[in-house]
């Protein structure tokens, strides 16, 4: 299914960039170390207590939300991959030809290949905040893809992230912001919109944003897709609080907590906790020497998933300064996921 939400036109580069076939690792984000340690403590000692979902994606945790698109109770994995497959050509004419594309959280890269190829893009930048994971994607990418430039962008996307020097590089090439995956839900409303306003920034006058978003309001759906049967997103969240212990010289035992999945419908958002199964105290080593006690029943926020109607993420995209979108849905009598295109 496809609505148009307002008028849009495909764009063309001018040249073609000759092949470079040697992959770069950028890091932007590693000057930030410190702060994220006083961050991650700050939150963990509020209550509730917090983490922020940036911390899952080390490479174990990249690993485990690698497999869990891959689950049958993940369906955006699914609904999006068909969105995308079925409109791949009517998607494809109102795409740059032979630009740059930046796979924003870009994992191991799966989902951005076949637009590369459909567009002919001249260069690939991924940019994850796993620096790991990323390094290897970029040198498995290299490896496979030597037509294509590929460059490597080590960051925060709720920081003060820049690419527009990068970017520069590269002025026939326009750029094609690809966040697939609904990712874009893990951030409040206010942040989303400053992340999409960042992004139109870079875009300039001939880029666009190519975007999956999360459609689906059944409760029922939505906790089974966060929990699934043989516990695999319970891995992934109890998974953050060994990454705490190595940021932090914490000595959380993720055998004291479960993973727990809600459905908030009043702010539309799946949260995701990990609850004490006991009443006991953590030690935290760095950047403070302090302790923290865990309740029975108490939780750990570890992430907000929120969830939008294609008319509610329309007038988002409008407050970032995207006046022209279209958007291409799953398709069903009350669409469960969609696909926008979005320039300014």
């Amino acid at each position: 299914m496809s609505a148009n939400l307002s008028p849009s036109s495909p764009l063309r580069a001018r040249t073609r960039r000759p092949r470079i076939s040697r992959p770069r690792l950028l890091v932007q984000s590693a000057a930030d170390a410190e702060d994220d340690r006083r961050r991650l403590l700050a939150g963990l000692l509020e209550r509730p207590a917090r983490i922020e979902p940036k911390h899952f994606y080390d490479a174990q945790g990249s690993a485990l939300y690698a497999a869990i698109t891959r689950l049958a109770e993940y369906y955006p994995t699914r609904l999006e991959a068909h969105v995308l497959a079925t409109h791949r050509e009517e998607i494809t004419a109102q795409l740059p030809q032979r630009g740059q594309w930046v796979d924003l959280g870009c994992g191991d890269g799966d989902k951005v290949l076949p637009w590369l190829q459909a567009t002919q893009a001249q260069r690939y930048i991924a940019v994850d905040a796993a620096q790991e994971w990323l390094a290897a994607t970029i040198e498995q990418f290299a490896t496979r893809h030597r037509e294509i430039e590929s460059i490597g962008v080590v960051t925060d996307l709720s920081g003060g992230w820049s690419l527009q020097h990068l970017l520069h590089e590269c002025p026939p090439c326009p750029p094609v912001f690809f966040y697939p995956g609904s990712s874009i839900g893990n951030f409040d409303p206010e942040p989303a919109i400053a992340l999409l306003r960042k992004v139109r920034e870079h875009c300039g006058e001939d880029g666009c944003l190519l975007i999956g978003v999360d459609l689906t309001r059944d409760a029922k759906r939505l906790c089974a897709a966060y929990d699934d049967a043989i516990g695999v997103t319970a891995a992934f969240n109890l998974n953050v609080l060994r990454v705490v212990n190595r940021m932090l010289d914490a000595d959380f035992d993720p055998r004291r907590f479960a993973h727990v999945a809600r459905f908030d419908e009043r702010e539309s958002r799946v949260e995701m906790h990990l609850m004490s199964r006991e009443r006991h105290s953590v030690r935290f080593g760095t950047p403070a020497d302090t302790r923290r006690n865990f309740e029975l029943g108490e939780t750990i926020i570890t992430e907000c998933s929120y969830k939008y109607s294609a008319r509610g993420f329309a007038d988002m995209l409008d407050a970032a300064g995207f006046t022209q979108h279209q958007l291409w849905t799953s398709g069903e009598a009350a669409p469960s996921f969609g696909v926008f295109l979005a320039r300014a």
